[in-house]
């Protein structure tokens, strides 16, 4: 095949994952505008319409680091597309639900093949893009990650409210469907396989361990307040921290044994992977908190319709995606990690302009009066979700792409998991248990400003673990793109 003809390939295989990875995004949001016509259709009680936005979460965050080892072990082609493939049929199945059971089932196999999909579009990115192109490309992704987390909201609102055939809430699943089966025929033709270049088997006992801590911390934070925060889910919570202790002395042996943990903890000695995991956490729980609250203090705070809520967003939207974009092409390669740090800080003022317009205006706030401080936050989100990911993975070598990126999704959605945990304290913590309907705006828009001060506080820990990232890319342990492939993989063994 010829040089253009190669390059013409590799970028329409970059076209393809990232569809499927704005797709993943807008499903994990799209649900939550739907919710009220959901239940009016289906009569789902609030438990059973907890369990088909957490089902998902759940499902998604346990299986995210499997999803990638076998992507690692198998071929990450293969497990990309029964992965597009189940997420495809799963999706189907939900639109034909025939109640809130068989939804909440299907919530929970979406979720699952979401995890064997989702590892394998950074390592196909990884393993396709030579080092001197990943920021470019790193840039792209991270734009389409800022427009997809943002725009499912405005989508889930257009399709219920057209109420597309009488279907309702329906067609915010059968959406998918010839997306999927698009993603799926050419993802066959277009993408190239690749695989660990070293023989690796799936780490069985590791995957049990990492399963079971993940579903003792985050069962509690997704259901706790629920069920009252009874005295198991803090039992649970802290039980999961020696069940992690015990997945990493194993891990640890696991390698020596055979070199086939599912987790390669050597990846952690590299500066760059450790701070922006840490850095990817703690990020994730500001985004938790921030998204759920928000959509409550516009849709049962104001009363606005899924509509009008959904529009708001817009202007966060392009601002995420245009900061992106920028970012990582013009800002990062000049002024490293400060973009990162300056994207923190221009979000936390986004956020006191927030708290302040919320004060000024009450309840009577309009959605053009939401502009500035969602276009600022865009800003300082697009600035960060891009450089973030490159910075994570630029000095991970090939063999591990597929465990490093099951890290990388996997420590979002814990760290989601813990911020929509926290809304119980900054958000309801912040109203008394019963609320009249004549304050019922009065008290979620208290609600909201208490609830944006966490968000505020949360950044600027951001903002101060940056400073572990390196100064410039690849300043840990030395310039991957200048380095032989060879070099860059024995850095960490």
């Amino acid at each position: 095949m010829s040089t253009a003809g190669a390059d013409r390939r590799r970028w329409i295989a970059l076209a393809i994952v990232m569809v499927a990875s704005f797709m993943d995004l807008v499903d994990v949001t799209i649900v939550n505008i739907a919710i009220p016509s959901i239940q009016q259709d289906t009569g789902a009680s609030f438990s059973a319409i907890q369990w088909v936005t957490g089902g998902y979460a759940l499902a998604f965050a346990i299986g995210l680091i499997t999803g990638g080892r076998l992507g690692d072990i198998h071929g990450r082609k293969r497990l990309f597309l029964i992965g597009i493939g189940g997420f495809t049929l799963a999706s189907a199945l939900c639109g034909l639900a025939s109640g809130p059971e068989m939804l909440v089932a299907m919530r929970i196999l979406q979720g699952g093949t979401a995890a064997l999909m989702v590892p394998q579009v950074l390592s196909i990115i990884h393993a396709t893009f030579p080092a001197e192109e990943r920021g470019k490309v790193f840039g792209m992704f991270g734009a389409v990650v800022g427009l997809g987390a943002v725009s499912g909201p405005m989508i889930g609102a257009l399709l219920t409210e057209w109420d597309l055939l009488g279907l309702e809430w329906r067609p915010i699943f059968l959406i998918n469907l010839p997306v999927g089966i698009a993603g799926l025929l050419l993802g066959r033709r277009f993408i190239d396989e690749s695989r660990a270049e070293h023989a690796l088997k799936l780490d069985l006992v590791g995957v049990a361990l990492a399963s079971l801590g993940l579903l003792m911390l985050i069962y509690p934070l997704t259901h706790g307040r629920e069920a009252g925060w009874p005295l198991w889910g803090y039992l649970s919570m802290v039980g999961s921290l020696p069940v992690f202790v015990l997945f990493v002395v194993y891990e640890k042996a696991k390698a020596r044994r055979d070199g086939s943990p599912l987790v390669e903890l050597s990846l952690f000695r590299v500066k760059s992977f450790a701070a922006g995991i840490c850095v990817q956490l703690a990020f994730g729980v500001a985004l938790g908190i921030f998204f759920l609250v928000w959509t409550l203090y516009m849709q049962v705070g104001l009363g606005w319709s899924p509509l009008k809520a959904g529009a708001t967003g817009i202007p966060f939207s392009l601002a995420v995606s245009t900061a992106a974009g920028l970012s990582v092409q013009k800002l990062v390669p000049r002024f490293g990690r400060k973009v990162l740090q300056a994207g923190a800080l221009i979000m936390a003022v986004g956020v006191l302009v927030y708290i302040a317009e919320a004060h000024r205006y009450g309840t009577g706030i309009a959605p053009w009066q939401m502009a500035l401080p969602l276009v600022v936050m865009g800003l300082g989100m697009g600035l960060i979700v891009a450089p973030i990911t490159d910075a994570i993975l630029s000095e991970v070598p090939r063999r591990h792409a597929g465990s490093a990126s099951g890290l990388i999704n996997t420590v979002q959605q814990v760290g989601n998991a813990l911020g929509l945990g926290l809304v119980s304290v900054a958000f309801f913590g912040a109203m008394d248990d019963v609320v009249a309907p004549e304050v019922l705006g009065t008290a979620f828009s208290g609600a909201f400003v208490h609830a944006m001060w966490w968000v505020a506080g949360v950044l600027l820990a951001v903002f101060l673990l940056m400073f572990a990232l390196p100064r410039k890319r690849g300043a840990a342990v030395g310039d991957p793109a200048a380095a032989a492939p060879e070099e860059r993989e024995s850095a960490l063994v």
